[in-house]
């Protein structure tokens, strides 16, 4: 058995040659043709759909792995593969292919007085590092993204995901093959061990232009840390979904059991629920009767208990969790207010939603909270960038600095000016 330093020593030297062999592949990723890219997105479609048998399989070993472990419930759910899901990441990765091409794309253009002619083009990014947990179908939509923006990457999955990663990995490598793109474009690190992701942090020797981590508050707050590439920030989603005293009782049940319920492993999953005091009596008991019916764990503050007595009482650590998990926290609130407050103060910048017929409380719920996503009558697990045409999307940046929200093909770009003269000289 290798000594650690000596297995240290050997995933520096793995991950420093797939640093370089993705610089290489580059180069022709970025000048590959829109119709050539396209026909390697369809090609991997294709073949994650006749190798569903293959990534069946390897996730059926990856799920009884992760039981053995005692993994909770909802990360199984994220790591569950199944004969819909598989249909869901090859539509995805068609969904992709249909999109506009944006490199080359001129997003503005202008004329100076002296006559020089000045244009903004999307250029990619270049090498991409993607760091995630649990979810193999990041694998599939990491892997399609970056190729349609012109972007080599290097894909780093938990090891959790391993085997389903792989086998959706190499329907990825038949993709670029049967375009006659490089196989390096997308590469897979192949190794569980926790030094390559601290290689992918230092950079690999330069050749990683940017970071995405996506997974839980551990390894994000990881990567920014040790960082040394500019990292595109995925706090976790801690979204809140505000019942205002305007809203309509129906569609309030409907968009919480849904926001809440659907998939709680999500980060779109709604974790606090925030209702008007003014209509506790007469919405409150209908919403939690719901989410309880759902299966769904209520935890309230004093004045939701007294009201519902199946509500255990929440502590102050409940309005700062995630749970991903089927339980809620719910709070009264005075008002649009009250409840601008109260995100302002907790949430993570994620998603937030506001159920309200009145137009002057919806305006001022946009305008007073600065989270990536803001909703109006509608559930927060639309936060999602298949849901927003975007094909998929790599994760919901939380940030502020160049992506924001779901990053789709678009905000894994950059930009150069072109200008054009005619012999035009600086006096």
């Amino acid at each position: 058995m290798l000594r650690r330093v000596d297995a240290e020593q050997s995933v520096a030297e793995l991950m420093a040659d797939i640093g370089r062999k993705a610089r290489a592949a580059a180069h022709p990723l970025s000048t590959a043709s829109p119709d050539q890219k396209t026909r390697a997105l369809f090609s991997m479609a294709d073949a994650i759909d006749r190798r569903k048998a293959e990534i069946l399989s390897a996730n059926k070993q990856d799920m009884a792995n992760g039981r053995k472990a005692g993994m909770a419930a909802s990360l199984l759910d994220r790591l569950k593969l199944d004969e819909l899901r598989i249909a869901g990441m090859s539509e995805s990765i068609r969904a992709i292919a249909d999109l506009k091409d944006p490199v080359g794309d001129v997003i503005a253009e202008w004329d100076r007085p002296n006559g020089l002619h000045i244009e903004r083009v999307r250029t990619p990014l270049g090498v991409i590092g993607v760091i995630y947990e649990s979810r193999p179908n990041v694998t599939a939509d990491a892997g399609a993204l970056c190729l349609k923006s012109g972007n080599a990457v290097v894909l780093r999955g938990g090891s959790d995901s391993a085997h389903s990663s792989k086998a959706i990995h190499e329907a990825l490598l038949e993709g670029l093959e049967a375009a006659e793109l490089p196989k390096d474009a997308i590469q897979l690190v192949p190794t569980t061990d926790r030094t390559a992701v601290g290689e992918m942090l230092k950079g690999l020797d330069g050749n990683l232009d940017v970071i995405i981590p996506r997974g839980g508050r551990s390894l994000v707050a990881r990567v920014q840390l040790e960082a040394r590439v500019p990292v595109f920030a995925h706090l976790e989603g801690l979204c809140h979904l505000y019942i205002d005293a305007s809203a309509d009782l129906a569609m309030a049940r409907k968009i919480a059991v849904n926001a809440k319920m659907r998939r709680t492993g999500v980060c779109g999953s709604a974790e606090t629920l925030l209702v008007d005091r003014l209509i506790a009596p007469t919405h409150l008991v209908p919403l939690l009767e719901d989410l309880s019916a759902a299966g769904c764990e209520i935890r309230g503050d004093k004045a939701v208990t007294e009201v519902y007595a199946e509500a255990k009482l929440a502590t102050e650590e409940d309005w700062s969790t995630e749970y991903l998990d089927a339980i809620i926290s719910v709070k009264l609130v005075d008002g649009v207010g009250g409840a601008i407050d109260h995100i302002n103060h907790y949430s993570s910048h994620h998603t937030e939603a506001v159920i309200a017929e009145d137009a002057w409380v919806v305006e001022r719920f946009f305008s007073e909270i600065d989270s990536a996503i803001l909703l109006h009558n509608a559930s927060t697990q639309f936060a999602d960038g298949g849901e927003f045409g975007m094909g998929a999307e790599i994760g919901i940046a939380t940030g502020k600095m160049h992506a924001r929200g779901p990053v789709g093909v678009e905000q894994l770009t950059s930009f150069k000016y072109r200008v054009r003269g005619s012999g035009q000289t600086r006096p």
